[in-house]
């Protein structure tokens, strides 16, 4: 694994798809090792969004200290550039407490621009907008899809067929700067990450089993309440399914059961389908990396291997 200057302070970065053990593992780590953990989890900063996010309960917070979760209301807002601000805020402060940061989460938008910086896009510009708007009230949001698979393939196959936002956007770029979208996020801007980084990921051994796990815990976070927390977010902010909140995978479906447009039956069918091609999404992203050091998350011995080797590199040295 090539490592930036070793004089730089350490940070682990545990990473996975959904439902592959991550919390679990880095409450070990944190039991073991002093380290605090910093969640990269683009739920997880709502709060009340408990169940959905798979959040660490109050008192798993109170005993192993837990950072950026519970950041803001589900009716406001959070960006990358904003994640990027706090992370290095709370990694300074974890550092002069004579701890090692660890960040554990899926949001791989997040870990990318923690350590690459934010590329700069051109803003937003209203004609374009207009026009875009206009072509999907005649096409349709799907046909748009279609067009951007077209000029910006990288970038369509991780957006919805029905994502307006998101294809408005990536059209708008295309056409303002006359690249694809994933070509400019390519060109990033220098950042500061003064830091010497552990990348450990999670991966299954078996694509089946993730797949059973994930449909195990969606049922699981249905028994729990999810439908009640998410019926109780939508009362008490006055909220429907399209803020950025309740389109997380989970509250997406379970904010179109409330609305009466699918069955439960058809609810919880449709959030492991969702859940399960995040998971890939996931996946393929952590398979373009480079630096990885590669865990099975399937393996009994887990947590014991990845504590074993933090311990063996030297990772609290200085």
């Amino acid at each position: 694994m090539n490592l930036p200057d070793t004089k730089s302070p350490p940070a682990i970065f545990l990473t996975g798809p959904t439902a592959s053990g991550k919390s679990a593992v880095a409450l070990e780590i944190a039991r073991h090792l002093p380290v605090e953990i910093i969640s990269v989890d683009s739920a997880q900063v709502y709060r009340y969004m408990d169940i959905g996010s798979a959040k660490p309960d109050k008192s798993t917070q109170v005993k192993i200290p837990h950072h950026l979760i519970d950041l803001i209301n589900p009716d406001e807002s959070y960006s990358a550039a904003q994640f990027r601000e706090d992370a290095l805020s709370v990694m300074h402060g974890i550092v002069m407490r004579g701890k090692v940061p660890l960040l554990v989460g899926g949001t791989m938008l997040y870990f990318k621009v923690l350590r690459q910086g934010l590329a700069t896009l051109p803003a937003a510009d209203g004609e374009t907008r207009k026009e875009l708007e206009q072509l999907a009230l005649e096409k349709g949001w799907p046909a748009m899809h279609a067009v951007l698979s077209q000029l910006d393939p990288v970038t369509a196959e991780r957006i919805r067929p029905n994502d307006s936002q998101r294809i408005q956007r990536a059209l708008e770029v295309c056409y303002l700067t006359g690249r694809p979208m994933s070509e400019v996020l390519q060109q990033q801007q220098d950042a500061d990450f003064p830091y010497r980084v552990f990348n450990i990921a999670l991966l299954p051994g078996e694509r089946s089993a993730l797949h059973d796990r994930i449909c195990q815990r969606f049922g699981k976070m249905l028994e729990m309440g999810l439908v009640d927390e998410v019926r109780m977010i939508r009362e008490r902010f006055h909220m429907d399914g399209n803020v950025p909140s309740m389109r997380c995978v989970g509250y997406r479906q379970v904010c179109m059961y409330l609305d009466s447009e699918i069955s439960f039956a058809r609810m919880q069918e449709m959030g492991v389908f969702a859940t399960r091609q995040l998971a890939k999404r996931q996946l393929t992203w952590l398979r373009s990396m480079n630096d990885l050091q590669v865990f099975d998350c399937l393996d009994n011995r887990l947590a014991a291997q990845i504590i074993h080797y933090i311990q063996s590199h030297s990772v609290f040295s200085r």
